[in-house]
């Protein structure tokens, strides 16, 4: 098991030697593998279906899940860094044997969530180019495929994520533009909401920080060197940036989905997202959705695959020839279990709260790491941010046990 002085395994071309100044593409690029892991199908269905329930007053919901959000990735960011750990060697040395539960929990997820993936690159290209969904599907995990045989594989994860989170805001801002949402309302339910789901913000915490998307970018950095108390700043930055990227293509669907129902139209039920670009800009927004949906998806494959075999690799440590085949070997499965499977919305909603579900736990093992003087050495986590970590915890794990036992209620009528 590697001391916070020992570098984590990851992409060859990547591992520095000696101390590392952290460069500013590989700090944007985690962030925005962060972000774009996030951003995948469910994000979009998800965010299009509350829209349609709660309306204007799903912006609190946005609200409260960017808090939730920072608290948790400021926290497991930095103490991947300043230990020099990927989370289930951590978890181990907090609680002997629980890094390869923790690692099945989010291998488990990332494989479900990767299904989706692969389906919604197949929707994407059907709708953007007519292509049959088997074949956009097997396209897609052929791309992904290929950007993780590449020599350098960690740049070229960072740059594809980079280009195409840009192409997701920048076409959204379009539609959003076009559905003339109702600012004032959106601003003041925002703050003042009419009514809350506490579903909502669960999935939606769940969706953007949940399962293997909490450890994204802390990974991606160790893997690019980045590790010590000395980066933490940098860390720091990046962390929050890759939330605010997240929040940013959140906030504009969100609009743009405001914008349509505001003007007393339905969202399609079969395919929510979808709906709301083509009841905004007709033909082209149906296309435009496409695109998205494709960069979403694609984006999310890649996020996917890379974080959950970082979490294999820490349990099995296998050299960089292995670990590049497992990753193949991952995208592999997801494409072969979508053309075995369907993937229907209500899966895609649950599974955001199924991954919410997980994040108490982690954050927890991580909180009690960062005082940990045989994890993190002589750093300690600050007070305010431990109780900020605390605080997120709580608030998870009550919204997640309250929407257990509602759920339950309803299947007992």
């Amino acid at each position: 098991m590697p001391t916070p002085a020992e570098p984590a395994s990851g992409p060859a071309a990547d591992r520095p030697v000696g101390p590392v100044r952290p460069a500013r593409g590989v700090l944007a690029g985690a962030a925005f593998l962060m972000a774009t892991s996030a951003i995948g199908p469910g994000f979009l269905t998800q965010t299009a279906v509350f829209t349609g329930q709660l309306a204007a007053s799903f912006g609190f919901v946005i609200l409260a899940s960017v808090v939730l959000d920072i608290g948790a990735q400021l926290n497991i960011w930095r103490i991947i860094a300043v230990s020099g750990r990927p989370a289930p060697e951590i978890a181990s040395a907090v609680v002997p044997g629980l890094g390869p539960l923790l690692a099945l929990l989010v291998v488990t997820g990332g494989l479900a969530f990767n299904i989706g993936n692969i389906a919604g690159c197949a929707l994407g290209l059907n709708v953007l180019l007519g292509l049959s969904p088997w074949l956009g599907g097997l396209l897609s995990a052929a791309l992904a495929i290929g950007l993780f045989l590449s020599r350098e594989a960690g740049r070229a994860m960072d740059r594809f994520a980079q280009l195409l989170g840009f192409v997701m805001i920048a076409l959204t801002v379009y539609v959003a533009v076009i559905s003339r949402p109702p600012l004032a309302e959106a601003a003041l339910r925002t703050v003042a909401p009419t009514h809350v789901s506490a579903m909502a913000v669960l999935t939606i915490v769940g969706g953007t920080v949940g399962g293997y998307i909490t450890f994204a970018g802390g990974h991606r950095l160790l893997d690019a060197g980045i590790r010590g108390e000395e980066v933490l700043p940098q860390v720091t930055r990046s962390a929050v940036s890759g939330v605010l990227v997240t929040a940013t293509m959140r906030v504009v669907l969100f609009l743009a989905a405001l914008g349509v129902v505001s003007h007393g139209l339905r969202l399609d039920p079969a395919n929510p997202p979808a709906s709301v670009f083509r009841l905004a800009a007709g033909a082209a927004g149906y296309r435009i959705f496409g695109a998205v949906m494709w960069a979403a998806a694609v984006t999310s494959v890649v996020g996917a695959s890379y974080t959950s075999v970082s979490f294999l690799r820490s349990v099995s440590a296998p050299v960089e020839r292995r670990r590049r085949l497992a990753t193949v070997a991952f995208v592999v499965v997801s494409a072969a279990a979508f053309l075995a499977v369907r993937r229907p919305v209500q899966v895609l909603v649950a599974a955001g709260a199924l991954n919410g579900l997980i994040l108490p736990a982690a954050l927890a093992v991580v909180l009690i790491a960062g005082h940990r003087r045989s994890i993190v050495g002589e750093y300690r986590n600050p007070l305010w941010l431990t109780a900020f970590g605390v605080a997120v915890v709580v608030a998870v794990a009550v919204l997640g046990g309250y929407s257990l036992v509602g759920g339950v209620s309803q299947l007992l009528r």
